[in-house]
């Protein structure tokens, strides 16, 4: 490829960011903005005036640092047990032949197809006779038996299909059963997909907002996505700069998961479509 057309090609692929990057930007730079200023037009790049007042409102209004908390650990423990109950159920799927196998896997990806508001009022009703509505069980215990995990054990199981049979054989030879082959020798090679599962999954428990304002009715248990709604005056209407500063927070951790995994994500999608 020549220099010019080299130069060309990351120039358009600049200009064509630019719908991407500008939101976030705006986002941002219009948290240090007042308020004033947010809707100015043209919208300026930066700010004229710098201020922080609206990231102190955001921990002053709202009991925001547990709030952030809630969301974070919330989010870990979805993440790591979808990763566990999908690894190995994606590699019984995969290894494990047993009378019924297709027509349990089909059975299972017909979750895929069930809308969560469907499930919701159900759902409602057995965790509210558990005692456990304005908890955060049902935020947890819903993602990590219900979509999420069908799609991340689908994943894992395209994954595990593509791995040659070569190696676990290898592995029986050398005494390992059943479980020890899938921790020792298919586990440490799945980590692209459970990359991919991990981001998935994150990021579905960091943005859900439905099952939360159903489930959760106390402020310091709410999570970020219910909490960006309470940022409003004595009128009811939204404290726009407030807003933007509790979002971009908000946006923080998803970005800088992004970017650390994103080769897993990657690596983890290609791996998955090699075989059926």
């Amino acid at each position: 490829m020549s220099h010019k057309l080299k130069i060309t090609l990351y120039g358009l692929l600049c200009v064509l960011c630019v719908p991407f990057v500008f939101p976030t930007w705006w986002m941002v730079t219009s948290s240090f903005k007042p308020v004033g200023e947010i809707f100015a037009f043209p919208p300026a790049l930066l700010p004229d005036t710098w201020e922080l007042s609206a990231y102190r409102q955001v921990f002053e209004l709202q009991p925001f640092a547990t709030q952030y908390v809630n969301s974070l650990y919330i989010a870990l423990l979805v993440t790591v047990g979808t990763m566990a109950v999908s690894a190995m159920a994606g590699y019984a799927f995969a290894r494990i032949r047993f009378p019924g196998q297709n027509a349990l896997f089909v059975v299972v990806l017909i979750g895929l197809l069930i809308p969560s508001e469907v499930t919701i009022v159900p759902l409602f009703q057995m965790f509210h006779g558990l005692g456990l509505t304005d908890t955060h069980w049902p935020l947890i215990l819903v993602p990590l038996l219900g979509a999420p995990s069908v799609m991340a054990t689908f994943i894992m199981r395209q994954f595990f299909v593509s791995l040659p049979g070569e190696l676990e054989e290898a592995a029986r030879v050398d005494g390992l059963g059943r479980f020890g082959t899938f921790a020792r020798v298919a586990l440490p090679l799945a980590r692209p997909a459970l990359g991919a599962v991990a981001i998935f999954t994150f990021l579905h428990s960091w943005n859900l907002y439905l099952e939360p304002i159903v489930y959760l009715s106390s402020p310091e248990k709410f999570t970020l996505p219910q909490a960006l709604t309470q940022f409003v005056d004595a009128y009811g209407g939204p404290m726009w700069n407030t807003q933007l500063a509790a979002a971009s927070l908000t946006a923080l951790p998803i970005l800088v998961v992004f970017v650390i995994a994103q080769r897993q994500f990657i690596e983890g999608l290609a791996h998955t479509g090699l075989k059926g």
